[in-house]
């Protein structure tokens, strides 16, 4: 019985055994802390239409009020690496930031944390810009299906994501796609998934499941079941095994976390980090890791990373305004 069919038949507990010996087996026990780095809320698309940034785009008369501080932005990564957490990627919506502006965004990054980043700025025939300081690209394909693709993200054709991608890899660059979950797709559009990860040689996949956003048109649209979720990453996994799976949930989905790992997750991403640090729902996050049997590589409660030297001028008020979010969090019980 093929991995599809196992979805269909709702053998999820299966699939999540499978893909946990697989796991392990190949990667190890560690699981990673990601935290994708925005750089701006304006997006000169603006027509995704599960997209937060589609519902702000009427409101934003000036696009470069949208845009975040670049020591903001530094001061960011600066907090990622104390926490010991990896940078999942830079984002940011189309026309925000020119070619030059994100490749010197990377190299101060790059000096920060002693590690290249990940690049999601939409579809661009700039990769050749970029040297050691981006380490790979990521295609938001967010569903495979060609059909519905076209109608979700009319404006970023599956063509043009597919052939950046190709370029990146002639470039030397990893590749990465990004997929949500709960968007109107079926068990079966996992065979669009599964082939453009092997005609592409993806090195990484980012699942999110949808989170419903007002003003748009999935507003009213119920995020979709764990277990289907899990269900979706596991058969990815097994079809995959050398690959690396991140997977991201909601601060009311917690409960994601543990079958996720299960399911084959590498890392897990998509939180508030500064709302959540040292907060309750900080520790759930690591005690899902702890009963799947896992290794969490970083903190989400540990105040005593927080502090440390600037790394570079002009950021201290940005990491003092970021630790102090951090310790106004009201944490309900501790060790």
């Amino acid at each position: 019985m093929n991995l599809i069919q196992k979805i269909k038949n709702k053998e999820i507990l299966d699939l999540l055994k499978e893909a946990n010996q697989t796991t392990l087996k190949e990667h190890g026990n560690n699981i990673t802390l990601e935290r994708a780095i925005f750089l701006s809320w304006w997006c000169d698309k603006g027509d995704c239409s599960f997209c937060y940034m589609s519902s702000q785009k009427p409101l934003i008369r000036d696009p470069k009020k949208a845009r975040r501080r670049v020591e903001s932005i530094l001061a960011e990564a600066e907090m990622v690496r104390r926490m010991g957490w990896n940078i999942e990627f830079l984002s940011g919506g189309y026309g925000a930031f020119t070619t030059s502006e994100i490749k010197k965004i990377a190299q101060d990054i790059y000096q920060i944390t002693d590690n290249s980043v990940w690049l999601n700025v939409g579809i661009t025939s700039e990769l050749e810009a970029y040297g050691e300081e981006v380490i790979g690209v990521t295609g938001a394909v967010e569903v495979a299906n060609p059909q519905l693709h076209r109608r979700i993200c009319p404006s970023k054709p599956l063509e043009d994501i597919t052939g950046m991608l190709t370029e990146a890899g002639n470039l030397g660059f990893k590749k990465a796609i990004t997929i949500i979950i709960g968007l109107g797709e079926t068990p079966e559009d996992l065979q669009y998934l599964f082939q453009m990860i092997e005609d592409l040689e993806i090195d990484r996949v980012i699942f999110y499941s949808l989170n419903p956003h007002p003003d748009t048109p999935y507003a009213h649209t119920p995020q979709p079941a764990s277990l289907y979720y899990a269900g979706t990453v596991a058969a990815t996994r097994i079809q995959f095994p050398k690959l690396e799976i991140i997977t991201g949930t909601w601060v009311d989905n917690l409960a994601n976390i543990g079958p996720l790992i299960l399911a084959g997750a590498n890392g897990i991403t998509k939180f508030p980090l500064f709302k959540m640090f040292g907060t309750r729902q900080g520790r759930r996050v690591e005690e899902e890791v702890q009963w799947a049997g896992r290794k969490l590589v970083g903190t989400f409660t540990d105040l005593d990373c927080l502090e440390g030297e600037s790394p570079k001028s002009g950021l201290e008020p940005f990491l003092k305004r970021y630790i102090s979010s951090c310790l106004n969090n009201k944490t309900e019980y501790k060790v």
